[in-house]
């Protein structure tokens, strides 16, 4: 895929998470990595409606390559390209309302955020990793996710929201729509009996289905 239609990708990724409530105001960021820049989604900006022209353009350190000013959150864009190496060239951090929701709750278990409901969670989200809370755009923060993303393609940051890495934009946004619609059904089944995947069921997604 040519850089034009991965900077279109990204746009049309980032309106079709705001036309369907997966992001509100100006918050979330996303980006994609072409080589040694990476593009991403500029600071203040509503996802509602981004072209091409309005990504701001930095390299591998984080100096800016266009005129346009980054995302506050692209030291963890960067941290999060360096620890994954060939395995991200796309992410998208979200404030979605249920995995918002889910990060906030004092009685997460960072072993097991989430139960698995579907093969799906497992196929494309697990294993989640939990990131304990550091101010936005912090130096902190980055290194948190850093870290974490050298063994996990997606990640909930508490008090905050998701990242979710993919070889592609398409990869990414799977990841970050699984995870919030899993969260919203851990929250639609609270208190309800409910059936999850086995051990033996779980081997066998594992098997048949190898993370992309």
């Amino acid at each position: 895929m040519q850089l034009k239609e991965m900077l279109q990708e990204l746009c049309d990724a980032a309106a079709s998470f705001y036309a369907r409530g997966y992001a509100f105001g100006s918050t979330g960021n996303l980006s994609i990595r072409c080589g040694d820049e990476v593009w991403i989604s500029p600071t203040g900006a509503s996802l509602r409606a981004l072209t091409p022209d309005e990504l701001a353009c930095i390299d591998a350190n984080g100096a800016r390559l266009n005129a346009k000013s980054p995302s506050k959150e692209y030291p963890f864009h960067l941290a999060a390209y360096r620890a994954a190496g060939a395995r991200a060239s796309a992410i998208v951090h979200l404030h979605s309302t249920h995995a918002v929701a889910l990060s906030c709750l004092d009685s997460l278990d960072p072993a097991e955020p989430l139960p698995v409901f579907t093969p799906y969670y497992l196929m494309r989200v697990a294993p989640l990793a939990v990131i304990d809370y550091f101010p936005p755009g912090s130096a902190e923060l980055a290194a948190a996710i850093g870290q974490a993303a050298a063994a996990h393609d997606c990640l909930l940051l508490r008090n905050h929201g998701l990242v979710c890495l993919g070889r592609t934009m398409a990869v990414a946004v799977d990841r970050a729509e699984e995870l919030e619609e899993t969260a919203r059904l851990y929250f639609l089944l609270r208190g309800e009996k409910v059936r999850l995947l086995s051990p033996a069921e779980r081997d066998h997604i594992a098997h048949a289905y190898p993370r992309r």
